[in-house]
């Protein structure tokens, strides 16, 4: 799959929640692939202190999340054809999610997230690589 642009995200969920997130997560891939990204992945830390980096020294995951004892750290990307595709696609869920909140459950819902929106981590990269 050739894709042009990402969407990725760092944050600390507390592993108690996971379930929870997960869910959230597989329903927003969901929504987002109806919306016309092209592929969206959540994944939970599992090596997050390699040491086979050739001696070189780099900053870990925890590092940059913080995640506090009990905190699972996960990564998590959208992936689009372009920049304007990403827009294109970006809009169309807030849109839903705008028409969504309306709905007391789906509002209550989005006020008790599982994670602390505050510590994530996001950003739009441009691919310079896709063998």
């Amino acid at each position: 799959m050739k894709a042009g642009y990402v969407d990725g995200f760092v944050l600390p969920v507390p592993k108690k929640y996971l379930k929870t997130y997960r869910k959230m997560s597989s329903d927003m891939g969901k929504l987002m692939r109806k919306f016309g990204a092209l592929d969206y992945k959540e994944c939970v830390g599992d090596d997050l202190h390699p040491k086979a980096m050739g001696g070189m020294k780099i900053k870990t995951f925890p590092q940059l999340a913080r995640p506090k004892k009990g905190d699972a750290v996960l990564f998590s990307y959208i992936v689009f054809k372009s920049k304007a595709h990403r827009k294109r696609v970006n809009a169309k869920a807030m849109n839903y999610m705008k028409k969504m909140m309306k709905d007391p459950k789906f509002k209550k819902k989005m006020e008790s997230m599982p994670f602390d929106m505050k510590r994530m981590a996001y950003g739009g990269f441009k691919v310079i690589v896709d063998e």
